[in-house]
């Protein structure tokens, strides 16, 4: 079929998209049949745990595992290479041999009988260290300065500027800048940050694997089925079709798990050295340290604003730290969303004697978004103007947009919706001057955001059986967002039939290849593959019912669990009895879809939202309470309502949590992380949240645009609008998330108003 044969049924039409669906996989979850990756448990397997470093900056100069291998119990003990003095390192790294750059970073695997004689042969490891300089200082640039220069272990990588590094231009820029400013009606300066957290998965990473000869089974706990079987090939020195990867279930991964890991790949080395299973999940500690966090982002920022608050010249400075390998918050999400005409931007990397930074649900976006739109608030408070009125000021127009994004008019629309669920203009007030009950004052806040969410690669093979069954196989997964019951919506739909009637088969790398779930692609990608696929499957099926009728095969329909001639019901074959028709074997069809390759009216690209916070605070204790949080997200066509609504209502609760409470403490001086178990590491509770109200913004020209992904973009606003809610009831701006009650009242001492 041409891509303008495929299609969605008008809203009217819908029997299943859009409706409110429980999960098919739900009871599983609830009653514990589930089996994570953690459940796995194969005959004669080994149990791995390993040693992590105790120093942040160190070279190792020698390992001992003889006492190890000695323990009663102990099959096999593996030393990584990084650490392992003897091997050589590539030269541009710049590292010695056996250096090692972040606390936590795996030294040696033990695998034993148990999980105790494991525990006790990592014990036995004997190891001498050398410590070398430690930084982990990320929010402080002098001293990330200071320390390149005594050669500790941090300091500024990278530098990016603009417009350019020309000496001249850079004169003339300067001048322009300052000619800008002094035309301004209002200039605002300020600095903001956000700390960097943990992706806290309660599921650890980790695998249980077995050989079979020369094939691998690997049940790993990851976000890229179809992908990281070539992972461990590669490294295994084996093909992929050597190696079949299993994810039915995965408890978080948040952007963290796309990889087999070092720890995986050792475990199927040490299943393969002793010919048994191995289960190798990392510890909660290790979880916490080394599986991956946010990077930190802060922001010295000058604008200058016309008289009606619409900014038109920007120039800041940001540094950020993705830990010991670099990254960080990209240089081109500075200013976040909001576009000014004029501006100048310097980014500065700074290497952190910390575990690397791996994608955090909506990369980038949400530091950005907290550091920048909470400048745009102090403009609206340096004006005495509502910080509603200048965020819908600075939107622009379609024709001529002061956004990225979304259309100003999709944004203009949403903030209405906001305000009116929010009544914003009842409640709002100047920054700092709202009613006082005591010590506890309130205020308002609001940001928005945008995404891409365009479509990743899908494949599925659907069969029709001659008995009416219905199957299909994607190596997709399913993160917890509902995709399981999302692909048999989207056959339902398509079929005519209850999504029971339909048998979902995800989570196993030799099924179809499908996109690894990350950047918001899976609902795109799935939903694009299995439309095509119900449609080309029709296409085969309605020749044989059209015989049988005696109809025009382009004339008839598949609705509630029947083939029939459009609007004559007495025209009709029951699902069971088409399907007879097939013969013998079933009916089968592959169908798929390539990201960027081919165009139709199933899925598109580029979301906005916005969402609003209002809250009180307690200016003696600078406890921060949510009263109520709105989020409006616009996503294309809806699939699953229920499971996009969970989607939302998640997303707010991990933004009050690195709003408020979620935030990585290490040790300046050793490097080690503090809060490396979750009675530490502070994580939004059920009574923190407040009221949550969901509106997923579907308008018919939202919906004709096709499936857009969801799982990033509500997650990008809640730190910049409860910050600026909080700076709306206390007229001072905490600058740095998370906005402890330690911070909130130095911020109020450091303004005079403690």
């Amino acid at each position: 079929m041409a891509d303008s044969q495929y299609f969605w049924p008008a809203r009217e039409e819908t029997k299943l998209l859009g409706k409110r669906v429980s999960r098919l996989d739900g009871l599983a979850k609830a009653t514990g049949t589930a089996k994570y990756t953690y459940d796995i448990n194969l005959e004669k397997q080994l149990i791995a745990k390993a040693l992590g470093c105790p120093h942040a900056h160190c070279r190792v100069k020698s390992i001992d595992t003889s006492e190890a291998e000695r323990v009663p119990g102990v099959a096999a003990v593996l030393v990584f290479d990084h650490a392992n003095p003897n091997v050589p390192v590539d030269p541009a790294s710049g590292k010695q041999p056996g250096e090692i750059e972040w606390a936590g970073e795996l030294l040696a695997v033990v695998a034993a009988e148990s999980e105790g004689a494991a525990t006790e042969g990592v014990a036995k490891i004997k190891v001498e260290y050398e410590l070398l300089d430690v930084f982990v200082d990320a929010a402080d640039l002098k001293a990330a300065e200071a320390a390149k220069r005594t050669s500790k272990g941090g300091g500024k990588v990278q530098t990016e500027r603009e417009p350019g590094d020309d000496d001249d231009e850079d004169e003339f820029v300067a001048a322009e800048l300052e000619r800008l400013f002094k035309s301004s009606a209002y200039v605002v300066e300020g600095t903001y940050g956000i700390d960097a957290i943990t992706h806290c998965c309660l599921e650890p990473h980790g695998s249980t694997v077995a050989w079979n000869g020369n094939k691998l089974t690997a049940h790993l706990s990851t976000q890229n089925v179809s992908g990281t079987d070539e992972g461990f090939a590669k490294d295994l020195k084996i093909t992929s079709d050597d190696v079949e990867v299993h994810c039915d279930f995965i408890g978080g991964g948040f952007g963290s798990k796309f990889a087999p890991d070092y720890w995986g790949i050792a475990a199927a080395k040490i299943a393969k050295q002793t010919g048994r299973p191995v289960k190798f999940m990392l510890s909660r500690e290790q979880e916490q340290t080394i599986a991956g966090n946010r990077p930190s982002g802060y922001l010295k920022v000058k604008l200058g604003a016309d008289a009606e608050g619409v900014v038109k010249v920007w120039d800041s400075e940001h540094w950020t730290s993705g830990g010991a390998t670099g990254g960080g918050v990209s240089h081109g999400v500075i200013p976040y969303v909001f576009a000014p005409a004029n501006y100048r931007r310097f980014a500065t990397n700074i290497k952190t004697n910390l575990g690397p930074a791996r994608a955090w649900r909506a990369p980038n976006h949400p530091q950005a978004c907290a550091i920048t739109q909470t400048a745009y608030d102090d403009l609206a408070a340096k004006m005495g103007a509502d910080s509603f009125d200048v965020f819908l000021r600075n939107l622009g127009t379609d024709e001529k947009p002061g956004v990225g994004g979304a259309k100003p008019s999709v944004y203009a629309e949403e903030m209405q919706v906001a305000a009116k669920l929010m009544d914003w203009k009842a409640k709002w007030h100047p920054h700092g001057k709202g009613p006082t009950q005591g010590s506890i004052v309130d205020g308002l806040g609001m940001a928005i955001h945008t995404w891409g969410g365009v479509a990743n690669d899908s494949s599925v093979k659907l069969k029709i059986y001659p008995d009416g069954g219905v199957e299909t196989f994607c190596g997709t997964q399913d993160l917890g967002t509902g995709t399981r019951t999302c692909c048999a919506m989207l056959i339902a739909e398509t079929f005519g039939l209850p999504v029971d009637a339909v048998k979902v088969n995800i989570g196993s790398s030799k099924y179809p290849v499908s996109g690894p779930s990350g950047g918001s692609t899976t609902i795109g990608g799935i939903a694009e593959s299995h439309r095509r696929a119900g449609q080309d499957a029709l296409a085969q099926l309605f020749p044989l019912a059209a015989a049988k009728l005696g109809a025009d095969a382009a004339n008839l329909e598949a609705v509630d669990g029947a083939i029939r001639v459009k609007g004559d019901a007495s025209k009709s074959l029951s699902w069971k009895e088409a399907c007879g028709l097939i013969g013998m074997r079933p009916l089968e069809v592959t169908a798929s879809y390539k990201r960027g390759k081919e165009k139709g009216a199933l899925s598109d690209q580029g979301v906005g939202g916005v969402q609003m916070a209002h809250v009180t605070v307690d200016k003696e204790t600078g406890v921060v309470k949510l009263k109520k949080f709105v989020a409006v997200q616009d996503m294309g066509l809806v699939v699953n309502r229920k499971t996009a609504e969970s989607q939302i209502y998640g997303a707010v609760i991990m933004g009050i949590s690195y709003a408020l409470f979620e935030q990585r403490l290490a040790d300046p001086q050793s490097g080690i992380v503090l809060n490396a178990e979750l009675k530490d590491y502070r994580l939004c509770r059920l009574g923190d949240a407040g009221e949550i109200v969901v509106e997923i913004f579907e308008p018919d020209h939202q919906r004709e645009r096709g499936v857009i992904g969801l799982g990033e973009p509500p997650v990008i606003s809640p730190g910049a609008a409860i910050s600026n809610a909080v700076c709306n009831a206390l007229g001072v701006r905490v600058p740095t998330l998370p906005m402890t009650p330690q911070r909130v009242l130095e911020a109020m001492q450091h303004a005079g108003r403690a």
